[in-house]
C-alpha cells in the first residue's frame, strides 16, 4: 500500500498601505491573528496573510478573494493586484500571494468561524474566529509577528513598493 501525500495550495491578499509620514517607501500591511485555543496567547510566529486553501479546479485568485472575504467578514477592496509569487512552507504548502494598496479599517473586520472539538478529545464542540483580530503593520514588526514561510512575501513586497530599491530605513518604522 502506497501513501500519497496531497499537494496542498493555498493563496492569499496582502493589502499594505501608505501612511502619511511614513517617508519614501515606507508601508504598513494587514496581517491577522490566527484563532482558536492553539494560537491564543501567543504573539510570534502567530500571524498570518488572509489566505486559505482551494482545490485543483479553483483559480488562485480566485481563491484569494474568497478567503479574504472569509477572513476579513468585507469583500476584498477594488484596485489594482500585484503578484508576489509563490513560496513553499515547511510543511509542504505551496501559498501564491498577490499585494493590493488598499486602506481598510481593520476595527471593523467579522471573521468567518471554524468548529472544532476542544478541549481535544472531550467530544464538545466548539466555534471560533478564523482570524481574532487584525493589525496594520510596518514591514519589520510584520515579519516578527508572521509565520515564517509567509515573511518572503514582506520581501517582495518591499522590492516592488521601494522600486527594487530596498534599504532598512523602507520598513515604515
Amino acid at each position: 500500500m502506497s501513501s500519497q501525500k496531497r499537494s496542498t495550495r493555498s493563496a492569499g491578499l496582502l493589502l499594505f498601505r501608505r501612511p502619511s509620514g511614513a517617508g519614501r517607501g515606507g508601508f504598513e500591511v494587514l496581517i491577522g491573528h490566527m484563532g482558536g485555543p492553539f494560537w491564543a496567547g501567543r504573539e510570534g510566529a502567530a500571524w498570518s496573510i488572509p489566505k486559505g486553501e482551494y482545490d485543483p479546479d479553483e483559480e488562485p485568485a480566485a481563491a484569494a478573494r474568497r478567503e479574504f472575504e472569509e477572513e476579513f467578514g468585507r469583500p476584498a477592496p477594488e484596485g489594482e493586484w500585484v503578484a508576489l509569487g509563490e513560496a513553499r512552507q515547511s510543511g509542504g504548502k505551496t501559498v501564491t500571494v498577490w499585494a493590493l494598496e488598499a486602506d481598510l479599517d481593520a476595527a471593523t473586520a467579522v471573521p468567518g468561524t471554524f468548529t472544532m472539538e476542544w478541549p481535544r478529545g472531550s467530544g464538545v464542540l466548539r466555534e471560533f474566529p478564523e482570524v481574532d483580530r487584525f493589525a496594520w503593520c510596518a514591514p519589520q514588526e510584520a515579519a516578527e509577528r508572521l509565520v515564517t514561510g509567509q515573511r518572503v512575501f514582506l520581501d517582495r513586497l518591499r522590492e516592488h513598493v521601494g522600486g527594487g530599491r530596498v534599504t532598512p530605513d523602507q520598513d515604515g518604522s
